[in-house]
């Protein structure tokens, strides 16, 4: 499967929001969208409004960008989203959250979602004490999430703790730094989404 290689920070620029995709490096004034404040491309400046398809188009691309999925998984979080009950933006936003990799990032033992995810895949993290390396698995409500007890892991996760020790974390998770393990104590609402998106914008672009 394709998957993206280039400068990470032209993606921020060109959404016009932070993504923290570079992780704590986008808390910095090394962070790209911060030095430029404008979308990368040669004469970006002459480039007049989006039309209603192309705001509806970037909504859609800053989710997948931030979560780090394809088209393809795209698709399926959507159809899902659309067969299950209540509002079809918001459960599909919600499942993008409940995601393994995004809930190891948004608890500060990784630096960014694709460190995340590197840290899943290589079976350094066990849910309930069974190892799981799929980033896209769903966590539940009252799952434990722990990093694997090895000097690595450990070092690594206990790094990534203390740099993100500022960052704000969400209600719904509960973390143990000593132990390394977070705790799902209620399953994320609305107001609980990481990232600043127009969820309905999405549902009327992929329903068209």
């Amino acid at each position: 499967m394709a998957r993206y290689i280039g400068p990470k920070c032209r993606l921020c620029r060109r959404e016009g929001t932070k993504l923290f995709l570079k992780g704590t490096r986008c808390d910095t004034a090394k962070c790209g969208l911060s030095r430029r404040e404008y979308p990368p491309g040669m004469h970006s400046w002459r480039r007049g409004k989006f039309s209603e398809y192309g705001v509806q188009l970037r909504e859609k691309q800053k989710v997948k960008r931030a979560y780090g999925i394809h088209e393809a998984q795209f698709r399926n979080y959507f159809l899902k989203a659309e067969r299950s009950k209540g509002n079809t933006g918001e459960n599909l936003l919600i499942a993008l959250e409940c995601r393994l990799d995004n809930v190891i990032f948004l608890a500060g033992m990784a630096s960014s979602r694709a460190a995340a995810r590197q840290l899943v895949t290589h079976g350094h993290v066990f849910v309930n004490g069974r190892r799981v390396n799929i980033p896209s698995y769903r966590v539940k409500l009252h799952d434990a999430v722990k990093a694997e007890d090895k000097d690595k892991a450990r070092k690594l996760v206990t790094l990534n703790l203390e740099q993100t020790r500022g960052r704000e974390k969400p209600g719904w998770i509960e973390i143990d730094a000593t132990k390394q393990e977070i705790h799902i104590i209620n399953l994320p609402t609305r107001e609980d989404v990481s990232v600043p998106v127009h969820e309905q914008l999405i549902v009327e672009f992929c329903s068209k």
